[in-house]
C-alpha cells in the first residue's frame, strides 16, 4: 500500500499534462464536427482512460516488480489465444471475445506497456556495460522483442508488430548496445528483404505497390486534397467539404490529420507536431534525471518513441509518404483502445516519476 506524502506530488510531471490537454481538445472539437455520436463516445474513453490512469499511478510498480514478468506473459498467451479462438473483423483476428458481456478485447494493446515494462525489468536487473551489450545479451532482450512482433504479425497486424519491433530495438539503440551488433542487423536485413517481402500477405504488398506507383491510392488521393485545400488558416466547417461530404475516409481516426489541416491549414498542423515534438524531446530528456534508473529511462524511453513512430507514419501516411496502415495519432485519433493504452503508459511513467524517492518518505 502506498503512503501518500505531498513529496509525491512533487515529482509528478505537469509538464507532460500542460502539452496532453490541448492536443485532446483540438481532437475532440474535430471528432464532434464529423460526428457527434462518435464525440460522445470519445468523452466515455476520455473519462474511463482517466480512471485507468488514477489506478496504474497507485500501483507500487517498483516493489511489485517481480510480478512484470509474470504480466508480460500472460499478454503473450493472450496473442497465442488470438491465434485459435480470435474474433475477426475486416478480414484481420486480432480480438477476444469476454464472455457473457459481448464485449471484445485486442492483446496487442495489452502487450504494449507489457512489453516496455518487460525491457524495463530486464534491463534494471542487467545494466548495460560501458561498450553496450555484447550479442548474447542482445539476443536475450531481443527475444521480448521478437515473441510479440511474430504473434501480432501473424494476426496479420504488420503495422503494430513493427512499431513494437521499432520502439524495441529502439530504447536497446539508446540503452546501449556494441556498434558491430547494429551494422550486422542492417547488413543482414538489407541481404534478406527480398525473402521479407515474399512473406507478405498480399492486401499488403498492395498497399506497398500503390505507396511506389505514380499514382496514389484513393484514400490517400482525397487526404492529399484535402490538405491542399487547407492553406495557411484552413477553412470553414462549411467549407471543409473533404470531410464534410465524405470523400476524406475514417476523417476522425486514420486520416484525421488531413482533416485538421483542411480545418486549421498549415497553422494547425504546424501547431500539432510542435506539440509532438516538445512532448518526445521532454520525455527523451528523463533519460537524465538518474544514471542508474533504467526502469525509467526504458519507459521513457519507450513512449518517446512509440510516439515518434505513431505520429511520422501516420502523417507521412497522409501526405503518400508512408504506405497506408492502421497506425492512429497518439491521443489525437478516435478510439477507446489507443486512448487507453497510451494513458495506461503514462501512469506508468508518472508512477515511476513521481514515487521513485518512496524508500525516503514516511521517515518524518
Amino acid at each position: 500500500m502506498l503512503t501518500f506524502d505531498k513529496r509525491i506530488l512533487s515529482h509528478f510531471d505537469f509538464f507532460i499534462v500542460i502539452i496532453m490537454i490541448p492536443i485532446i481538445l483540438l481532437s475532440f472539437s474535430l471528432i464532434n464536427e464529423v460526428s457527434q455520436m462518435l464525440a460522445t463516445k470519445q468523452i466515455i474513453y476520455i473519462i474511463i482512460g482517466l480512471g485507468i490512469f488514477a489506478f496504474v499511478f497507485v500501483i507500487p510498480i517498483r516493489t511489485l516488480s517481480w510480478l512484470i514478468p509474470y504480466f508480460y506473459w500472460i499478454s503473450i498467451f493472450l496473442l497465442i489465444l488470438v491465434e485459435f479462438i480470435g474474433v475477426s473483423k475486416l478480414g484481420a483476428t486480432r480480438w477476444l471475445a469476454i464472455p457473457f458481456v459481448h464485449f471484445t478485447i485486442q492483446p496487442s494493446e495489452i502487450v504494449k506497456p507489457a512489453f516496455l515494462l518487460m525491457l524495463a525489468y530486464k534491463i534494471q536487473e542487467n545494466p548495460p556495460p560501458e561498450e553496450g551489450y555484447d550479442i548474447k545479451d542482445f539476443l536475450k532482450l531481443s527475444l521480448y522483442i521478437l515473441v510479440p512482433f511474430i504473434l501480432i504479425a501473424k494476426e496479420p497486424d504488420l503495422g503494430t508488430a513493427t512499431v513494437l519491433l521499432l520502439v524495441g530495438m529502439g530504447i536497446l539503440f539508446i540503452i546501449g548496445v556494441n556498434w558491430k551488433i547494429w551494422l550486422s542487423l542492417v547488413l543482414i536485413i538489407g541481404v534478406s528483404s527480398p525473402l521479407l517481402y515474399s512473406g507478405l500477405k498480399d492486401y499488403q504488398k498492395k498497399r506497398i505497390h500503390d505507396f511506389m506507383s505514380e499514382k496514389p491510392s484513393y484514400h490517400v488521393q482525397q487526404s492529399i486534397i484535402a490538405i491542399g485545400s487547407g492553406g495557411i488558416n484552413g477553412k470553414s466547417i462549411e467549407d471543409a467539404t473533404q470531410a464534410q461530404l465524405r470523400f476524406l475516409p475514417i476523417a476522425t481516426s486514420d486520416f484525421i490529420f488531413a482533416y485538421l489541416v483542411e480545418r486549421h491549414g498549415f497553422i494547425g498542423a504546424f501547431t500539432l507536431i510542435i506539440l509532438y515534438a516538445i512532448l518526445i524531446l521532454h520525455l527523451l530528456s528523463l533519460n537524465y534525471l538518474s544514471e542508474k534508473d533504467y526502469f525509467l529511462k526504458v519507459v521513457a524511453t519507450g513512449i518517446s518513441m512509440i510516439i515518434f513512430v505513431y505520429m511520422g507514419v501516420n502523417i507521412a501516411m497522409t501526405i503518400g509518404f508512408a504506405p497506408v496502415v492502421g497506425v492512429p495519432l497518439p491521443f489525437f485519433s478516435y478510439g477507446g483502445s489507443s486512448f487507453v493504452t497510451f494513458m495506461i503508459l503514462f501512469a506508468i511513467l508518472q508512477n515511476l516519476l513521481a514515487f521513485r524517492f518512496l524508500h525516503l518518505y514516511g521517515n518524518n
